[in-house]
């Protein structure tokens, strides 16, 4: 897998922002910070999904899916921009260009499915309480976990090889902070309405058919919701579904922009701070979202805490 031997560069150049140097200092404060917070924070929802025995239902295990899968996506790609930030050169080698691109991209379509099998999970506990440890048994689980994950993978190897065989022509300036399909793209010194097409393709199979799911899914639960007497019940319903809106919004969104709209140069500024907020932002405030307005977690970490004091006490 590769481009043609008489054009493939040895190592890239990330130009990212470099042509408004006195935005790199408050870019490296964000992006360490947004870091820092993803890697606290979803280690965080992954311990406590997994010590606490009240949070060992679908909702969390598939919510300790995407806390993996966010710790992995920004670490493709965070680390690496960190690095450039603060050097004069801006390079990642050729392997490490292929390997950024395909590991955002397998975690980034995980990611598009993940939350469309999360949503179905709401559907059937909202919808359908009685049956729903007879239907989200763990095989489904387990099922529909690796089939988000599988196709994630799939989907990156056949958009990488198309990607990586398309010849450059000596062009090595990628005009992004970190190797993507749209970015490379733009190098190739061939035709490339045909991968255009393809990526298109591949983006409404991956963005709007989940979204259109999901949507669906939460048009019923509305229905559901409304029909419960108890306030409380309809709170604690609209708390669980509102974290996954509120993420599914951001995700999609930003993703939706990027992938599903027509390449303009005027927009390509513009399209660098989107991919950074799904890239980024969004992997950071997922813990956030979901700790802050779910009353299951705030309580499991009140045990966690709790249960160390009177270990400590010991």
């Amino acid at each position: 897998m590769g481009w043609a031997n008489d054009s493939v560069p040895q190592e890239f150049i990330l130009l990212g922002f470099s042509d408004r140097p006195w935005l790199e200092l408050p870019l490296f404060v964000v992006f360490l910070v947004s870091y820092i917070l993803t890697i606290f924070g979803n280690l965080a929802i992954i311990l406590v999904s997994r010590l606490d025995s009240k949070l060992h239902t679908p909702m969390y295990f598939f919510l300790t899916n995407l806390s993996l899968l966010d710790l992995c996506y920004t670490t493709s790609t965070v680390p690496q921009m960190l690095i450039n930030i603060c050097s004069t050169k801006k390079v990642i080698s050729y392997g490490g260009c292929v390997a950024q691109l395909f590991i955002f991209l397998a975690l980034g379509s995980t990611e598009c499915l993940l939350l469309a099998v999360m949503s179905f999970d709401r559907f059937v506990a909202i919808c359908r309480p009685l049956h729903y440890s007879v239907i989200m048994h763990q095989r489904l689980c387990l099922q529909l976990a690796a089939a988000s994950w599988i196709s994630g993978f799939s989907n990156s190897v056949l958009q990488s090889t198309l990607t990586l065989q398309m010849p450059l022509c000596g062009h090595k300036e990628v005009d992004h902070f970190f190797c993507e399909v749209p970015a490379l793209l733009k190098l190739s010194c061939a035709d490339t309405t045909a991968n255009e097409a393809e990526l298109f393709f591949i983006s409404v199979l991956f963005l709007l058919i989940p979204l259109t799911l999901i949507l669906i899914s939460y048009a019923f639960i509305a229905q559901a919701v409304l029909r419960i007497r108890s306030a409380e019940g309809r709170r604690k319903a609209f708390g669980t579904c509102g974290s996954h809106l509120i993420v599914v919004s951001l995700f999609y969104g930003t993703a939706i922009y990027m992938y599903l709209q027509p390449p303009s140069p005027a927009s390509k500024d513009r399209g660098k701070m989107v991919s950074l907020f799904y890239g980024i932002i969004t992997p950071m405030l997922n813990p956030l979202i979901y700790t802050l307005r779910n009353k299951d977690v705030k309580g499991a970490f009140k045990r966690l805490v709790v249960t160390e004091r009177s270990l400590g006490r010991d």
